[in-house]
């Protein structure tokens, strides 16, 4: 197995995850399987001279990789050209599928934008409904392309659940002046904010709404704000306080691995142990491409054949660490769905901030540990 992991770079953080997941995965697989990772560099050119290498100087029979709006679009587009399968999670399904051109070779697994704008509502309407809409705070980047896509984005999905979304237009990261957006929010009147901002542009914004005198019930954010503090603001300030977000791996997800019988528990806690960090939610699905891909090669008729390989990926069907995963009945090709829940960072317990699941509606078995708080509780 291949794996593209960024170890330097502006995504070098989220790369932890999945070089965990790797070292845990070859120990659970005993020598059967030999993996190899190359460094992603947190850019498209490093990732394609990554897969480049796995190819071809190490052969690898199918390449894994997670997240980055840049960088896994690219391993798979460079899977495409070796005629080698890739499997990848934590990019939207339609960004993926959508975004680029027709793919043969690549499989991946992950929510999509509908699934982000079905949980956000469940979270708006916990907090007593939006009878005053929702500001949108959203790039002019592919996150808030996508948003704003009339078919396959968040908005006609927020939209059939009733809800009356005011975009004031995408602004450029890093984002340097909100008050545009913060003034247009006051003037509609809207009292919640849904965003797919950084932490750090969030933080800019939260400041700029509080210096306006923008109050606000609740705030939900997708991306960076689904991971800790310490992966999005290691400066120190805490955008995430208070703030909502989707929910896709936690310790309490009633999984456990088909590799090894690992749970989400043991995974987290093997994790924290061992890096000294908080664990973050690709943890999970980092874990789940091991064991989708093991099991693809244990059950391709000729694992060194690509094509039966891809075969085997497009027929599984299989339980694990991050949930039950089946390519035989997805939203579109080689697509497979991960569930969402709803979450919020509040204070914790064994580290400052925590995501606390708060709703739990569209996963079952899945505990809630606590209840959704008003924006400006004490954090």
């Amino acid at each position: 197995m291949g794996v593209v992991i960024a170890r330097t770079g502006r995504l070098a953080r989220l790369g932890d995850p999945l070089a965990y997941a790797m070292d845990r995965a070859a120990a659970a697989l005993g020598g059967r399987l030999r993996l190899v990772g190359r460094d992603s560099r947190s850019d498209a050119a490093g990732a394609r001279r990554a897969v480049r290498e796995l190819v071809e100087v190490e052969r690898a029979r199918i390449v894994l990789t997670l997240a980055g709006t840049r960088v896994l679009p690219a391993v798979a587009d460079a899977c495409e050209e070796a005629g080698v399968p890739c499997l990848s999670s934590t990019f939207p399904w339609q960004v993926y599928h959508h975004g680029g051109g027709p793919r043969r070779w690549a499989y991946h697994f992950c929510w999509g934008l509908d699934d982000i704008a079905e949980t956000f509502a469940d979270l708006w309407e916990a907090a007593g409904g939006t009878g005053r809409g929702v500001g949108c705070l959203w790039n002019d980047g592919p996150q808030g392309t996508w948003s704003r896509h009339p078919v396959h984005g968040f908005l006609p999905a927020a939209r059939a659940r009733g809800h009356r979304l005011v975009d004031p237009g995408g602004y450029r990261e890093p984002a340097t002046a909100p008050a545009g957006h913060v003034a247009a929010f006051r003037e509609a009147g809207v009292d919640v904010v849904t965003s797919a901002a950084t932490g750090a542009d969030l933080g800019l914004f939260r400041r700029e709404a509080a210096r306006q005198g923008l109050r606000l019930r609740l705030l939900t954010c997708s991306r960076w704000l689904a991971y800790p503090p310490a992966t999005t603001a290691p400066g120190g300030e805490v955008p995430q306080a208070n703030v909502a977000t989707l929910v896709y791996w936690t310790p309490s997800h009633p999984y456990r691995s088909s590799l090894d019988g690992t749970t989400a528990a043991e995974l987290a806690e093997g994790y924290e142990r061992v890096t000294g960090n908080q664990w973050l939610q690709p943890l999970g699905l980092a874990y789940a491409l091991f064991e989708v891909a093991a099991h693809a090669l244990a059950t391709a008729g000729d694992p060194a054949a690509p094509a039966s390989v891809a075969a085997a990926l497009g027929a599984t069907r299989l339980d694990t660490v991050a949930g039950p995963l089946d390519w035989t009945s997805g939203p579109a090709p080689r697509i497979a769905t991960v569930r969402l829940s709803g979450g919020q960072w509040q204070r914790g317990r064994r580290h400052p901030h925590e995501l606390v699941v708060v709703d739990n509606r569209r996963v079952e078995g899945l505990p809630v540990g606590g209840e959704l708080l008003p924006l400006d509780a004490v954090p």
